[in-house]
């Protein structure tokens, strides 16, 4: 495995911007696009600084969740597909693919997207756009509380993608990349998996609530990260616009934490990039080959776990499967999932 030089990445804190008072599907596109425009030249002066500061390039940059649109509040789900999801070979993508092969940069974000195989539902998505302006990653959000997930179509989604397509990792000439959505970096599992698959630097686009004290979400990343033994590259929003929520409601605490659970940069609330930091996957690499307690990974006994995993049937797959079709959920339909859930928790003495 060759090992690249160290380089930098960066976590740009951007305002989301959201679209849901657009009076219509064109006047939404149009908002994205211009998100996009303003995106470019950020990430060109933040880039430009970062190597004049510290003498490594940018060969990086991740951006907030949902940065294009915010969250979808209560539109439809049909609705809000068309407005606000991007499609898998949308102008978007294609812009924001622009910008990677100009800035010759891998370009990490989230959105909502629709999929031809699912065409009354939307996922939400996080990308990776290599340096050629061509998506090299693809993962879609697992554990969602109030948004349609692959776990919601399971049988479907499997058939179609395949395990590769729900744990996937990207092997670049930066690392092997893999992503966790927003609150998903609270699930160790789902780090785990994508680690377990190669995974050495994760891309965590989040939209949370910041604080001068250490957040539910702040202690995970440095979790996930040393016990993995994986980087953390963590872009927070710098506030959500025109909803009415307060602006700054989900700002702040962008962070790039290292393998030892290292906080290395973490941002000030507003729009920034002050969270960069150099990636040195050589020290990394070596760190995972030494036989010695810290190697979180390489102790870790899953099998010990498989059967009481895979006994554990009571957050239940395929929800919006019905008579072998797809069925097309109103809001309420997470939160009466949550409920049952739960209920089979407290039935069988779980809880």
């Amino acid at each position: 495995m060759n090992t690249p030089p160290t380089y930098a990445a960066v976590a740009m804190q951007l305002s989301a911007r959201s679209v849901e008072q657009a009076p219509d599907r064109a006047a939404a596109r149009a908002m994205m696009m211009e998100t996009i425009a303003s995106i470019g030249p950020k990430i060109r002066a933040a880039s430009v600084f970062i190597e004049q500061f510290g003498g490594s390039p940018v060969r990086l940059a991740v951006l907030p969740e949902y940065v294009l649109t915010s969250y979808p509040g209560r539109i439809s789900i049909p609705d809000f597909a068309d407005r606000a999801a991007l499609e898998i070979d949308g102008p978007e993508y294609e812009a924001m693919g622009k910008i990677a092969q100009d800035q010759g940069l891998f370009l990490a974000g989230n959105a909502y997207e629709t999929d031809p195989h699912f065409p009354t539902l939307y996922f939400q998505t996080c990308f990776v756009i290599g340096p050629n302006g061509n998506v090299i990653l693809r993962y879609r959000r697992l554990n969602s509380m109030f948004a349609p997930t692959p776990h919601d179509v399971w049988s479907k989604y499997l058939d179609i993608y395949g395990i590769d397509g729900v744990f996937p990792v990207a092997r670049t000439e930066i690392g092997n990349l893999a992503a966790i959505a927003s609150e998903e970096i609270l699930y160790p599992e789902i780090a785990r998996a994508h680690a377990l698959r190669g995974a050495e630097i994760f891309l965590h686009s989040t939209s949370e609530i910041g604080s001068p004290q250490r957040t539910p979400k702040m202690i995970a990343k440095q979790a996930r990260a040393f016990e993995n033994l994986t980087y953390v590259i963590s872009a927070n929003t710098a506030g959500i616009v025109n909803t009415s929520l307060p602006e700054a409601s989900a700002d702040g605490n962008s962070m790039i934490v290292d393998w030892k659970g290292k906080v290395l940069a973490e941002s000030n609330s507003g729009e920034t990039f002050t969270a960069f930091a150099d990636i040195d996957l050589g020290a990394l690499r070596a760190a995972r080959r030494k036989p010695g307690m810290t190697n979180m990974l390489s102790r870790q006994r899953n099998a010990l776990f498989s059967a009481v995993y895979a006994a554990d049937t009571h957050h239940q797959s395929n929800s919006l499967i019905e008579d072998g079709g797809i069925k097309i959920p109103d809001r309420d339909h997470f939160k009466q999932i949550s409920e049952a859930t739960i209920a089979r928790l407290a039935k069988d003495g779980l809880i």
